[in-house]
């Protein structure tokens, strides 16, 4: 009600009128069955209805809608037919339809039937139904008499096949339902008759049998079998011998069709069969022309040429047309006159109307055919003469109704018919007035897409047509603008929506009887897309690939969207039980193990109720070549053979050779080996073979993926033998002994054998000498020649020989005889030092007439004398290096077993200030190479254990063993690092810690010199001094002046004995060693606060330091003195000026830099 308002107050306000349907009438249109109107049949039976024997039932259907319900009636054969007054018939409820068992008793309802629909408005009416009741046809029974022909006679076989339901199939067999062959002389006539253009002996048979097929009613009959005796012409020999085995010849004449000309009336659409079917001897030829036209170019010429054939007649296909028979003595003609009539075509079909009442209605009905189809008009189906009206005309083949009220409401017939048919039609004619009627359900939600179109329907049904707008959201203005189009049916067409199309919206219809509207609601989604799609692939056999597919779409599809994938435009099952190797995992699609019917276009498809998006990617499938087929071997020439092949699928990868192998059944039977290869476009090639092989071969392609697989084998083929094609190769002269000369080379492949009876003639002459060939003639492929001259060279050629003859002439290979040792030795053997490592040995090659062979190389033998540092001669283990070639030079490996130096043997604080430090140390026993200088670094520590920045410096002086450090911070603790380097690097690390003093102090007494232990022992630390004086009792100043003196007293003893020393004179060696203690015992100066470390590389961490004044000596008795080969020296202030001069027993040692001026 509330829609019906709305819709009258836009009326008022005067929308623009979007769409006008119809003025006045509306044809073709649809009335809802809410409202009263004609009958209408809706489905009715063929016009031929066939009763067949093996259905159970047949419908005779009628079916009509109208509102009031229509009711039915039938005619048969122009007479009421009540179906209801048959108990037999099957009828249904509220439909014109009955079903007629098929009970065994048909022939009763054989006829012609129509049906009738009416209700009070009028009547429709059906097309003639004609319900055929088949008979069985049947030959009749009858005996045929044997005929009787001579030979070169022409006759015909009758059929005369019984009449039945079309089509009809004639055959002509024999008895035992063989074939009866046909030719240009025999052939079968549209009739079904056999002809024979002349008899012949051949032709004599007893069981020439007719038979008719009719398989529409699935029967086959046969006529009474026939016979014919051919009489020939030697029954007639006796009488005239001439005439045996002789046919008279005679010119054609025509069996069929009779006369001259003939006319025939072809239906439109059917084929057109036109026949001449000759008789003469020799047989005729059967020529077809059109006359005054070319044959049309559908017509076939078929059985032998006799029979012409145009497939689906047109008026075109109207004319003359003229066969001719001919043979050497004549021809004879037949003319066809061809007429091309059709059933009735529609040339105007009248339509059902309504119209508004006062109105004019015209209804036109007219027909083309051949002949000229009759036009039948009938109203309520009685014919319109019976049923008068003063404002209905009939005029030739239109009706006009004039000023027409709602009581002309009627269903005019309209019946075109001629001999070869009939069409009917049922126009409705509807005079009314109506308000509008939308049909359309009143609140319909509509969902569109973004940029997609869109059709919200109104369909309204009104006389006259109403005019229909559309506005939205309470607007009273029609929806306007180039993307929305209202159709003439109502519907409101949106073209590319988008968001702001979203709303409410009104469709209203209005004529002259009243209005109508309804409400719709349109929302409007995102567009379904693909954001990654699947590519394309190049996957290899029995791998796995993965297809991807990501989509993006509405949110409010979440429960409705689907993502499918299709192979081929067909959907993929993504059943696992039923497809196990395809699984979908996150919008990919897996396809597991890929065989060959993988390989196709591949689609995902994102769909949601609105709409879809899809991406296609194209998955192509690698593998190997299939094996090659249809091996054939040709063109057979002794040894050689031509090889040809059908190449197998090449999977996508173009085969770029074949491997053609072979086997052969006498060395090695089973074994295939590769005879050659021929690039992939060859698919044959000619082979080259041995003598004497009983061969077979294969193929296999190759492609970018790999070799295929190999065909079958070719059927064998064994070659003739013959003379070798080749001689023996790699051949080996040696001397093991110096008189003799060992010729040795590969044999021949027993396949190479080329025949039996396989041997070698070995041929040598001295080639420094003239002289003839020596020959010898061994089975085996090595020989020695003894007696030779030491290394002379020779010339020797080896040629193959079987039963067959010689092989090749051989090439000469040159080769010398045995072999001596050499007489000489390399001359001006130098030796040059590379570095700590490595030693270059040069020397003078050893001149050829010395070497009495061929010169194999040198060998170098080196051993280690001894060490540099220890002067007394030690061999080591021998070294051996063999030298290929006539080089002249080598490297060896020197004797440093390390590339770097060894530690420091000693590193000290000698004096220790308030911000400096001096540093003293004794190079490495074993450089291992030339020293270039020392690494000095040293650090701030502290009694929490942490330490200060690395300072670093570079000693370049490798003469250098002491150093002073400046500027350090006074009362602090440092720890100090040296290393010895060369240029391969630096040796490992050997530290000492120190603390600073308060005040400077004076310069300390020296220490008494003294030695080091062995290198093999590992040095003691020294502790000499008091405690830190960073806190405790050590900052005291009683207890440095007890210190002090107790280390006072200890270098007075010291020198005390350092005098004695010098006074005394000669004294035993025990004493020597009292006197020279090892250094690690020595006291270091009073003043200094300092440790001795051997190889610590990293900063000490709280060291222990003792309270003594002095350690206990070290236990080592070797005396520095025992060690030199000259004296030691010291300078003035006591420091060390010697060298290292030697080893004992490998140890050495060592003197320390040190102060040597006395206290006062």
């Amino acid at each position: 009600m509330g829609l019906h308002r709305r819709g009258g107050t836009k009326m008022g306000l005067g929308l623009v009128v979007i769409c006008v349907c119809a003025l006045y009438v509306t044809s073709a249109f649809e009335i809802p069955l809410e409202v009263e109107q004609l009958p209408t049949i809706t489905d009715q039976s063929p016009s031929s209805l066939i009763a067949f024997p093996f259905d159970e039932s047949f419908s005779v259907t009628c079916e009509a809608k109208g509102n009031p319900a229509p009711e039915f009636r039938w005619t048969k054969n122009g007479q009421e037919f009540d179906p209801f007054q048959d108990p037999r018939l099957v009828k249904e409820e509220n439909s014109g339809t009955f079903v007629i068992p098929n009970n065994g008793n048909l022939t009763e309802y054989q006829g012609t039937y129509r049906c009738y629909a009416s209700n009070k408005l009028g009547t429709a009416i059906s097309s003639e139904i004609e319900f055929i009741v088949p008979y069985v046809p049947k030959f009749p029974k009858e005996t045929i008499e044997p005929l009787k022909v001579d030979e070169g006679q022409a006759f015909v076989l009758k059929c005369d096949p019984p009449k039945g339901i079309p089509p009809l199939q004639i055959y002509w067999m024999t008895i035992n339902l063989q074939r009866i062959e046909q030719d240009e002389r025999v052939s079968m006539g549209l009739n079904g008759d056999l002809y024979f253009a002349h008899a012949e002996e051949k032709d004599s048979r007893r069981d020439y049998c007719c038979f008719a097929s009719f398989p529409r009613i699935r029967t086959i009959v046969q006529k009474t079998a026939m016979s014919v005796n051919v009489q020939t012409n030697k029954a007639k020999s006796g009488l005239f011998p001439d005439a045996a085995n002789a046919i008279r010849e005679r010119r054609p004449s025509l069996l069929t069709p009779p006369g001259v000309k003939s006319e025939i009336v072809q239906v439109k659409g059917e084929d057109l069969n036109l026949e001449c079917i000759a008789e003469g001897f020799p047989t005729p030829q059967v020529e077809w022309f059109k006359i005054g036209h070319e044959l049309p170019e559908k017509a076939s010429v078929e059985n032998h040429g006799k029979l012409l054939v145009v497939s689906r007649a047109e008026q075109e296909d109207s004319g003359k047309y003229m066969c001719k028979a001919k043979n050497a003595l004549g021809e004879a003609v037949h003319y066809f006159t061809v007429i091309v009539e059709e059933p009735p075509e529609w040339v105007f079909e009248p339509q059902s109307q309504l119209s508004m009442v006062g109105s004019d209605v015209i209804l036109k009905c007219s027909a083309s055919g051949t002949p000229q189809p009759i036009v039948t008009w009938r109203v309520n189906g009685e014919l319109i003469g019976a049923s008068p009206l003063p404002n209905r005309r009939v005029i030739s083949d239109t009706i006009v109704l004039h000023n027409a009220k709602e009581s002309d409401s009627a269903v005019y017939q309209c019946e075109a018919s001629n001999k070869h048919g009939s069409l009917l039609v049922n126009a409705n004619i509807m005079i009314m007035n109506l308000p509008p009627m939308i049909l359309t359900n009143e609140g319909e939600d509509y969902s569109a897409v973004e940029g997609k179109g869109l059709l919200m329907h109104c369909n309204v049904f009104s006389s006259p047509p109403s005019t229909i707008t559309w506005s939205r959201d309470d607007s009273f203005e029609s929806v306007q603008g180039p993307r929305f189009y209202i159709h003439d049916n109502g519907s409101l067409e949106i073209y590319e929506t988008d968001k702001d199309d979203a709303g409410q919206y009104t469709c209203l219809a209005k004529n002259i009887e009243g209005s109508s509207a309804i409400e719709a609601r349109l929302s409007v989604k995102d567009p379904t897309r693909i954001v990654v799609g699947p590519e394309e692939q190049e996957i290899l056999i029995g791998t796995s690939a993965q297809l991807s597919c990501l989509p993006k779409y509405d949110e409010s599809f979440s429960d409705d969207f689907e993502l499918l994938w299709e192979k081929d435009d067909m959907e993929i099952g993504l059943n696992y039980t039923e497809n196990p190797r395809y699984l979908v995992e996150e919008g990919v699609l897996h396809i597991i193990n890929v065989s060959h019917k993988d390989q196709g276009l591949y689609r995902c498809v994102a769909r949601t109720p609105l709409d879809q998006e899809t991406a296609s990617a194209w998955l192509t499938v690698l593998d190997v070549p299939d094996a090659p087929e249809s091996l054939v071997l040709s063109e057979h020439k002794g040894r050689s053979v031509k090889l040809k092949w059908i190449p197998g699928d090449e999977h996508n990868r173009t085969t770029t050779e074949f491997i053609i192998q072979f086997e052969e059944s006498q060395w090695e039977p089973g074994k295939w080996k590769e005879l050659l290869r021929v690039p992939g476009n060859l698919h044959s090639t000619l082979l080259k073979l041995h003598g004497h092989v009983d061969y077979r071969f294969r193929v296999a392609g190759v492609n970018a993926v790999g070799r295929g697989a190999y065909s079958e084998p070719t059927e064998r083929y064994k070659t003739p033998s013959a003379a070798p094609d080749k001689n023996p190769e790699t051949i080996k002269i040696e001397g093991h002994l110096p008189h003799e000369m060992d010729i040795n080379w590969e044999p021949l492949l027993p396949i190479e054998h080329n025949g039996p009876g396989l041997e070698y003639k070995v041929s040598y002459r001295r080639q420094d000498i003239e002289e003839d060939w020596h020959e010898h003639t061994v089975k085996r492929h090595s020989f020695v020649v003894k007696n030779t001259p030491t290394f002379v060279p020779y010339e020797i050629k080896i040629q193959a020989k079987n039963n067959q003859g010689w092989g090749p002439e051989p090439k000469i290979v040159t080769g010398y005889s045995g072999e001596d040792f050499p007489s000489a030795a390399p001359d001006d053997v130098g030796v040059e030092v590379m570095n700590g490592s490595l030693v270059k040995v040069s020397w003078a090659p050893v001149h050829k007439d010395k070497l009495h062979g061929h010169l194999g190389g040198y060998r170098i033998n080196w051993w280690r004398l001894r060490s540099l540092v220890d002067s007394k001669k030690q061999h080591g283990e021998k070294h051996t290096v063999t030298v290929p070639g006539e080089h002249t030079h080598a490297t060896v490996p020197g004797s440093s077993p390390s590339p770097i130096p060894e530690q420091n043997p000693i590193f000290r604080v000698t004096d220790v200030q308030r911000h400096s430090v001096s540093l003293a140390w004794a190079p490495p026993l074993e450089p291992n190479g030339i020293l270039t200088g020392y690494l000095l670094e040293y650090q701030l520590i502290n009694d929490t254990e942490e330490a200060g920045p690395l300072q670093t410096i570079d000693i370049s002086n490798p003469d250098t063993t002491k150093w002073l450090l400046r500027d350090l911070e006074a009362v602090s603790k440092y720890k100090f690092y040296l290393r010895s380097c060369t240029t391969m690097g630096c040796g490992p690390i050997v530290s000492e810690e120190c603390t600073t003093t308060l005040e400077a102090s004076k310069s300390a007494s020296p220490s008494p010199s003294s030695t080091t232990k062995s290198p093999a022992t590992k040095p003691t630390r020294s502790i000499i001094g008091l405690a830190s004086i960073h806190g405790g009792i050590s900052t005291q100043g009683w207890f440095i002046g007890l210190m002090c003196a107790i280390a006072l007293l200890t270098l007075i003893v010291l020198v005390a004995c350092f005098v004695n020393r010098n006074r005394g004179g000669k004294y035993s060696v025990k004493e020597k060693e009292d006197l020279h203690p090892d250094v690690e015992s020595q006291g270091m100066n009073d003043d200094t606060f300092c440790e001795y470390s051997d190889n610590d590389e990293k900063p000490l961490k709280g060291s222990q330091r003792s309270m003594c004044g002095d350690m206990k000596a070290g236990d080592s008795g070797d005396s520095l003195v025992d060690y030199g080969d000259e004296e030691a020296q010291f300078n003035e202030d006591g420091s060390f000026i010697g060298e290292y001069t030697g080893r004992k027993e490998k140890r050495a040692s060592a003197e320390v830099k040190s102060t040597a001026q006395s206290p006062a």
